[in-house]
C-alpha cells in the first residue's frame, strides 16, 4: 500500500514539475553582485554574469570621453542624444557596446542585472524623445555622464526607460541595477509600473527577481545564521556537539534562485575576512563569487537549450577595485585573472569606441613541470 501511495505521489510531482518545465522560459537569469570593504576604506564591488541559453559574446568595450552617444532606438522611434562627460570601460554584450558593467574614469562603477516578471517600463511617446532610453542604454548613459550616486539619481529621474525590443530576446531587455561610488555610497535602481524606484543599498548585494525591498524583508527569515559554530548543547543524559565546521551556517539555502543566492551573497560578503586595501579584497571579491557559479542546464526551466560551445552558464566574472580604478575579471574559458588599469589610459587619445576580446577561447596555463636533469 505504502508503495502504491509513494508511486501516485511521485507521478503527480513528475505532472506538475513537467507542467512548470512547459510555462518556465529556457533561459538562466542567476547573476549575483556583491560589495566589499576593506580596513582603509577601499571598496571592491564585483559580480557573476550568467546566461544559460547562449553566449552574450561579450568583449572589454573602450568609450573615449567628450563620445556623442545616441539612445539604442528603432527607426520609427528617436531617443536621447547625449555627449559622455568620462571615459569609460567595462564588458558589453550582444556585440553592439551595450555594457553590461563597467567602471569610469571617476571610478564609479554599475552593474546591469537581470529582472524578469519585475521590470516594467513605460512605452515610447514622441514628447519623451529627447529624453528616453532603452533598457540597454541605461549604463552607458550614467557612465558617461555621473561621478557620483547623487548624480546617477538625478540623471534617471530626468530621463525615461522606454519599451524598446531587444531583438536577441525577442521583448525589452528587464533590467535593475547597481551603482556604487569609490567612496561606498551605493544605489539600486528598479523600473516598476513605469516608474523608476531608487533604493539605498544596505547590505551590498544584488540577484535577480524579484524586487530589492522583498530581498530585504526576506534576510529575516535567517538571522541565525553565522560563521561561528554551534555550541554544544546538554541534554541530561546526551550531550550534542556539531558534526563540523560550518555548522554556524546551517539552513543556509544552496539553490540557484535569485532569493536563495541573495542570502548567499549576503552571508558570505558580511563574514568576509578582514582585508586591508582594495588589491587584498579582489582576492576575497573572486573567492566569494565562485560559490556563485553555475553549470549548463542547472535551473534553465527544462527545454532545449541553445549554449552549444559554451563551458559554463557563468560567462564571465569581474571584481572593480574601484580606489585604484582596476577590474579584472576571468570567464568560461578562462580562469586565469585578466585586467583593465583605468589609470593608464588616456581617453581623449581615441575618438571612437573600440573592443577587445576577453579571451582566447582557451584556458591559460602556466607549465610548472619540473626539467630535471
Amino acid at each position: 500500500m505504502m508503495r502504491g501511495i509513494s508511486y501516485g505521489i511521485t507521478l503527480a510531482l513528475s505532472a506538475i514539475l513537467g507542467a512548470i518545465a512547459l510555462f518556465t522560459p529556457a533561459r538562466l537569469e542567476a547573476c549575483t553582485g556583491i560589495t566589499l570593504t576593506a580596513e582603509n576604506g577601499d571598496i571592491v564591488y564585483g559580480r557573476t554574469l550568467e546566461w544559460g541559453t547562449f553566449d552574450l559574446k561579450s568583449r572589454i568595450f573602450f568609450y573615449p570621453r567628450n563620445f556623442h552617444y545616441q539612445a539604442d532606438m528603432p527607426k520609427e522611434m528617436t531617443g536621447m542624444k547625449w555627449t559622455g562627460r568620462y571615459g569609460v570601460a567595462g564588458l558589453d554584450a550582444l556585440d553592439k557596446g551595450c555594457l553590461v558593467d563597467g567602471m569610469n574614469e571617476t571610478g564609479l562603477t554599475a552593474g546591469l542585472f537581470y529582472h524578469p516578471g519585475f521590470a516594467e517600463y513605460v512605452d515610447w511617446t514622441p514628447k519623451d524623445a529627447d529624453r528616453a532610453l532603452a533598457p540597454t542604454d541605461v549604463l552607458n548613459y550614467i557612465l558617461s555622464t555621473c561621478s557620483t550616486v547623487a548624480e546617477v539619481r538625478k540623471a534617471l529621474t530626468d530621463a525615461v526607460v522606454v519599451n524598446v525590443k531587444e531583438e536577441a530576446l525577442g521583448f525589452p531587455a528587464p533590467i535593475h541595477i547597481i551603482v556604487t561610488e569609490p567612496g561606498g555610497n551605493q544605489l539600486i535602481v528598479e523600473w516598476t509600473d513605469g516608474k523608476t524606484r531608487f533604493y539605498t543599498s544596505k547590505v551590498g548585494v544584488i540577484t535577480n527577481a524579484p524586487n530589492y525591498d522583498w530581498h530585504l524583508t526576506n534576510l529575516r527569515n535567517y538571522l541565525d545564521l553565522t560563521s561561528k559554530p554551534h555550541q554544544d548543547i546538554d541534554l541530561g543524559k546526551i550531550k550534542l556537539s556539531p558534526l563540523g565546521g560550518g555548522s554556524g551556517m546551517l539552513g543556509l539555502p544552496g539553490d540557484f534562485t535569485p532569493p536563495s543566492r541573495f542570502i548567499r551573497a549576503v552571508a558570505f560578503s558580511a563574514t568576509a575576512r578582514p582585508l586591508p586595501d582594495g588589491k587584498e579584497g579582489i582576492y576575497e571579491a573572486f573567492r566569494i563569487l565562485d560559490n556563485f557559479n553555475v553549470p549548463l542546464g542547472a535551473a534553465e526551466g527544462g527545454g532545449k537549450s541553445a549554449s552549444k560551445g559554451m563551458r559554463s552558464a557563468t560567462i564571465w566574472t569581474i571584481a572593480h577595485d574601484q580606489a585604484n580604478k582596476k577590474f579584472f575579471y576571468h570567464t568560461q574559458n578562462d580562469r586565469q585573472l585578466q585586467g583593465v588599469d583605468l589609470q593608464k589610459i588616456d581617453f581623449t587619445a581615441f575618438d571612437k569606441p573600440f573592443a577587445l576580446p576577453l579571451d582566447n577561447g582557451k584556458q591559460s596555463v602556466k607549465d610548472r613541470t619540473p626539467k630535471l636533469p
